[in-house]
């Protein structure tokens, strides 16, 4: 498998879904984080568990990995910084058919994480395909300084107008969104000029 393949983009809805976090350090616990904002039923296995992990509400296993304990999981995330353990995490993860990611190691992810911004419920994410997560870090930063709050308002109001839509049985594929967008950017307040494709 070629771990800088080109990669499928998708957003994953982990509302709600059984997924487990094996390691309980500081790399770790920026992964729970990231997991969290999407209110999953979260996981923690590791022999050390970071003492910010007790305020997160998710399920701590103060022990070290076991064989198979990834069974009944959607999603996995390892940052062990253990080789041994998250070749084994892997294996078992491909066997049983869930994807599986390994922090700061490509050879043993199924899937990788971009860097990612949220204004609301915009999601705006930068990937390498796991070939330089400095770069991707980088570019989201470089965003973070031009995509500020008041897209979150312009997302609504889309969002809105989308629901009008439906509302009506027109199909939102067929709409001419560019005027539509213009009027939601005007309303939130947002220069158009700044943020023209």
């Amino acid at each position: 498998m070629n771990p800088y393949a080109a990669q499928f983009p998708v957003n994953l809805n982990i509302e709600g879904k059984p997924v487990l976090l094996v390691g309980g350090g500081r790399i770790a616990y920026r992964k729970a984080e990231q997991l969290l904002v999407c209110n999953p039923l979260l996981t923690v296995i590791s022999p050390e568990i970071d003492e910010r992990f007790h305020a997160t509400g998710a399920t701590l296993i103060q022990r070290e990995y076991a064989a198979l304990d990834v069974k009944g999981f959607s999603l996995v995330v390892t940052a062990t910084a253990n080789n041994v353990v998250d070749q084994q995490i892997f294996d078992e993860c491909e066997s049983l058919g869930i994807w599986v990611n390994s922090a700061d190691d490509p050879d043993r992810c199924t899937f990788t994480l971009p860097a990612s911004m949220r204004r609301g419920r915009l999601l705006i994410t930068s990937s390498t395909a796991g070939a330089s997560p400095a770069m991707s870090s980088w570019v989201r930063s470089t965003l973070e300084n031009t995509i500020g709050p008041e897209f979150a308002e312009a997302v609504e109001i889309l969002a809105a107008k989308r629901a009008e839509f439906h509302a009506e049985g027109v199909s939102t594929e067929d709409v001419n969104w560019a005027p539509l967008i213009a009027a939601a950017l005007e309303q939130s307040r947002i220069a158009t000029q700044a943020v023209a494709p």
